[in-house]
């Protein structure tokens, strides 16, 4: 029971907060453009805030783990490929791209970032994640998005270049490279300012989940039900349960491995279906993943949390 409640204790906030987004839909509160824009402003500001405010605090040559980096990075690799292989069973090619960026693709930043805030109050080993997965998520994106898209794929080379340099500019990947530089030489900050840039990041959790519970329609999940019913069990079990035990076997505990699950099990993010819209795709699939990735997560991972803490593992 103990267990259990802890394991509730870190998601049920994040759930409860999704629900609010979806009431506040209902409601009429939120619409779907105002959800879109909520979460742009959170990957914008927010987000980078928060990332930059916990390492600018750390030494980060102290906490950065080589062998735990380069492990996200294969991980996230094997991942691909293996989402890769199993596209090939879908008879109709133009779903490939799809199927492949839903099932691999996780909101590792915003839920990462609430999870271990809501865990440990420190985010230094989602950073290192991030760097790691994060610019490899929306390269190959746009490669299998381009090149299995319905008619003839080709990559756009001018798409690509354009992608490459958006991942260079990506907010959060340059706060992580404030926050590194930051750390490493070691600059003090007002109190004023200090305060500001903490009440920014402070946003990020609240309003990036409710805008994600906002996104939730039920609608999307009318069309592609088995690739979509495949993507999402990839998303949230299959990834999980084939590196979890591999990282539990490379020692990584606590924080890291949490980080690891959130990486593996977290919900399919939400900019999946903008890419896959932008890039001439259907986005029928992605949307029907997002959703029920979406709504299944906060079950799923608590369910992982509570098998990994009755293991004595975090």
């Amino acid at each position: 029971m103990e267990n259990l409640l802890f394991s509730m204790g870190a998601t049920m906030p994040i759930f409860l907060m999704m629900i609010l987004g979806a009431f506040l839909r209902k409601q009429g509160i939120i619409d779907e453009e105002f959800a879109a824009k909520i979460n742009r402003f959170v990957f914008l500001v927010p987000l980078p805030a928060l990332v930059f405010n916990d390492l600018r605090g750390e030494d980060f040559r102290r906490v950065f783990d080589l062998p735990f980096f380069l492990f996200c990075l294969a991980v996230t690799i094997l991942c691909i490929l293996i989402a890769i292989g199993l596209s090939l069973f879908l008879k109709e090619r133009g779903l490939r791209g799809e199927f492949i960026q839903a099932s691999y693709r996780s909101s590792a930043a915003l839920i990462g970032m609430a999870f271990l805030q809501s865990l440990y109050g420190k985010t230094t080993a989602a950073a290192v994640m991030i760097i790691a997965s994060v610019p490899l998520y929306n390269v190959v994106a746009v490669i299998v998005l381009c090149l299995l898209k319905p008619g003839e794929g080709k990559i756009d080379k001018k798409r690509l270049r354009e992608t490459l340099v958006g991942v260079i500019k990506n907010p959060i990947i340059i706060a992580i490279a404030i926050g590194i530089l930051w750390s490493f030489f070691r600059i003090s900050m007002p109190p004023v300012l200090e305060k500001s840039v903490e009440s920014v990041s402070n946003l990020a959790t609240p309003l990036g989940l409710m805008a994600m519970g906002a996104s939730f329609t039920y609608s999307a999940l009318d069309k592609e039900k088995v690739p979509v019913l495949c993507a999402t069990f990839l998303k949230l079990i299959g990834f999980a349960a084939l590196f979890l035990p591999v990282a539990i076997g490379f020692g990584f505990r606590a924080e890291k491995l949490v980080t690891i699950l959130v990486m593996l099990g977290s919900a399919t993010t939400v900019t999946s279906y903008i890419m896959a819209k932008n890039l001439g795709n259907q986005g029928s699939l992605t949307a029907g993943a997002v959703t029920l990735t979406t709504f299944l997560s906060p079950f799923t991972l608590t369910a992982w949390l509570f098998l990994l803490r009755t293991l004595r593992l975090v």
